[in-house]
This record gives C-alpha cells, sequence and structure tokens, in this order.
C-alpha cells in the first residue's frame, strides 16, 4: 500500500539559546542552522524512513528547489510538490538548555495550494491507502472527504490546534491524533468526554509517557511507554511518532506493534537535535536500545 501526506514544507531555522527569552530580553544564540521541517514533512520523511511509499502532497516556492531534492533524498515521491510563486514555509524554533522548544511559524506556500491539484493526487491513490493531514495547510477537509470517498485510512493531526479546523474534517477522520493539551482543547470546546468524540479512533501522544489509542467504537484501550531518554531537541518527536504509527499500520502492523515501534522512534529522535534530517531510519529504530 501507499501513504499520501496533505502536508506542510517548511525551512526551519533553528536558534540553540541558554533559555527562552523573557519580554523585552535579548539573548544571543548559541548556535544556529537550518534545516527540513514543517509538521507534514516531517510526517512524510518519518513514514518513508520507516520503510513504506510515502506521496507528498505540498508546495513550496520556486527558488527553494534544494526541498524538492533534500526530501527526495529521504525516499519522500515529490510528484504532487507543487512550485508556487509564494514563498517556502518556514519556521523560527527556539531550543532551550532543557532541549524545549518554542516555534513561530510562517506557512507562506502551504497555504496556497489548489484544491483541483490537491484531489488529483488523491486520484492515484487506492483502497487502502493511507492519507495524512495536519492542520498546516489549506483544503485538509477536500482532501479528507476525497480520501474517504476512496475508501482510505485517513489519519489527522489537530495541530497546531484549531477547534474548526478539527470539526470540518472529523466526520472523515478514521485515526484522530492529539497531545494532551490538544485533547483537552477539544473535548472543553465540544462539551464532550474523550469517548464520545464522533471518531472511530483517537491517539493521545503523552510526550516522554508514552501514548494512548483507545477505539470510540469497541471502548478498547490500549496503552505504550515511552523508552527512557536524555532529550537534547524535542521539535518533531510527535511527527516522527505518527509517521511511524501510519508506517507500521501500512505495513501491516497491529495499532499496539504500530504505536510501540513509533515510541521507539520518537525517543530516539529527541536525543538528536533537527527536525526532518534528523528522524531516525526503521534499522537505527531497531537497534536502539536504553
Amino acid at each position: 500500500m501507499a501513504i499520501y501526506n496533505l502536508g506542510s514544507v517548511n525551512i526551519d531555522h533553528f536558534y540553540t539559546l541558554p533559555h527562552f527569552p523573557n519580554p523585552g530580553e535579548t539573548l544571543h544564540a548559541i548556535d544556529h542552522s537550518i534545516g527540513l521541517g514543517g509538521k507534514g514533512t516531517n510526517q512524510s520523511v518519518a513514514a518513508a524512513k520507516a520503510g513504506v511509499q510515502v506521496f507528498h502532497i505540498g508546495a513550496i516556492g520556486k527558488a527553494d528547489a534544494w526541498v524538492r531534492e533534500r526530501m527526495t533524498s529521504f525516499g519522500v515521491n515529490t510528484t504532487y510538490v507543487q512550485d508556487l510563486s509564494e514563498v517556502s514555509g518556514h519556521a523560527i524554533i527556539n531550543v532551550d538548555a532543557q532541549g524545549e522548544n518554542t516555534i513561530v511559524l510562517q506557512p507562506g506556500a502551504n497555504v496556497k495550494q489548489d484544491a483541483q491539484s490537491i484531489l488529483d493526487a488523491i486520484d492515484h491513490a487506492q483502497e487502502g491507502d493511507t492519507l495524512l493531514l495536519q492542520n498546516e495547510t489549506n483544503l485538509q477537509d477536500h482532501a479528507a472527504q476525497a480520501a474517504r470517498a476512496k475508501k482510505m485510512r485517513v489519519i489527522y493531526s489537530a495541530a497546531p490546534f484549531d477547534v474548526d479546523a478539527v470539526k470540518q474534517v472529523m466526520s472523515d477522520v478514521s485515526i484522530l491524533v492529539m497531545n494532551s493539551v490538544e485533547a483537552a482543547q477539544l473535548t472543553s470546546a465540544l462539551g464532550v468526554e474523550l469517548d464520545k468524540l464522533p471518531v472511530p479512533q483517537v491517539i493521545v501522544t503523552l510526550g516522554s509517557k508514552g501514548a494512548m489509542w483507545r477505539s470510540n467504537e469497541t471502548g478498547e484501550v490500549i496503552e505504550v511507554s515511552s523508552p527512557k531518554v536524555t532529550p537534547v531537541d524535542t521539535t518533531a518527536a510527535g511527527d516522527t511518532f505518527i509517521g511511524y504509527v501510519a508506517a507500521g499500520l501500512d505495513k501491516g502492523q497491529s495499532i499496539k506493534e504500530a504505536m510501540e515501534w513509533a515510541s521507539q522512534a520518537a525517543a530516539l529522535k529527541v536525543t538528536r537535535k533537527g527536525t526532518a534530517d534528523a528522524i531516525p531510519t526503521a534499522d537505527e529504530v531497531d537497534a536502539f536500545s536504553v
């Protein structure tokens, strides 16, 4: 099978700081680097490095051919990545001494895609393929509807969180993925408990504590733990987890097997600085032990 991903493509600017700046404070960065990122790209790269076929649906600025080349080098098929006159999306990522991060995002070309190009890409998918979605592009609802019509699995990451965006796609989602904060925000906004959300399956990521999956159709709950590591950079850990979960399911793993594999991958990722470039391969994950 294959994974299609309507996802953001960003150029990430990393600044290593002694601590996050307070209001009005100016800090000297300890280090600066540029890398490939965006929640969508990170998930595509994670799934590709996990060893499955991935088609990325997205957009970049015409001046940034290196972005396409880098994605291809990681095994991502970029046939459906458009070159637009808009600037590529980019992010300013501040990382403190504990490895935590704050991010400022400029969406750029990510939110300038046209519906027909997205639908044309999904038209090549087969029943049983997977569509990944996040909240960093436009036209997520169109993509989800088209994927459901083709009987694809739709995995939606409700991040960056926007309750209206979630509402627009929820009826077409197979697995809704949130962290604990996003889950609290969504259940509060809708006035329902997690088990009453109108989606077949929910995954809540819990950072260093692992993740929880539940079927809202059967009530079954599965929890997986995360290996204990010393974090260097937590950026893209959640995207690594989701990409590996999608890859595991695509390979025929059970949800528990996929989540356990993904937890290993995410734990290894946080021991490395960077985003897409730092996501581990399946061989590296399989060799990883703590």
